[in-house]
């Protein structure tokens, strides 16, 4: 089951952390998440699953900037959030989505028990130009039934900024 809004609200500062909060930002099944300012490209043309592959960091400007087809862009939401005893789910929005948006490839699906940020892997149909601070993402809850393990991976839990892959890490 997904959680309602109001249940969101409910279990704010409990079960569900969402920092900051704002009230404003529920939905009716879901919180809306912002993006951060800064963004991670990667410095390579072709990527290695087993290596740490070159990234630079962008800074998009309060004048907004323009994001290119054809590249990837690792955004991160500007609100960290933990969860107990939920799956937390991230889609975009459907606005952004009809921008030719896309704020993720395949990794919209959370842990029970992940705590961070939420990297962003951001790319576009065409060109458009993007802003920090704009409300790019929802984060909702499902339930989980039966027991189960928190997630606790070394690799992405508690992280503070844009995680590139590291994937090259399950090589080891």
């Amino acid at each position: 089951m997904i959680l309602s809004g109001l249940e969101i609200k409910k279990r704010i500062g409990g079960g569900i952390i969402i920092d900051p909060y704002d009230a404003k930002r529920v939905n009716p099944n879901s919180y809306n998440l912002r993006l951060h300012d800064r963004m991670l490209v990667y410095a390579e043309a072709t990527l290695d699953m087993k290596r740490l592959n070159r990234t630079r960091e962008i800074t998009i400007p309060p004048e907004g900037m323009e994001l290119l087809p054809g590249k990837l862009y690792l955004g991160r939401t500007l609100e960290y959030t933990a969860t107990e005893g939920l799956v937390p789910m991230l889609e975009g929005r459907s606005s952004v989505g009809r921008l030719g948006l896309c704020v993720h490839v395949t990794a919209g699906f959370g842990d029970v028990g992940f705590r961070g940020y939420w990297t962003l892997e951001i790319h576009c149909i065409q060109p458009v130009r993007i802003y920090p601070g704009v409300e790019i993402c929802q984060i909702y809850y499902h339930t989980i039934e039966g027991e189960y393990e928190r997630y606790i991976s070394g690799k992405y839990q508690n992280n503070t900024g844009v995680q590139p892959s590291l994937l090259f890490k399950d090589f080891e």
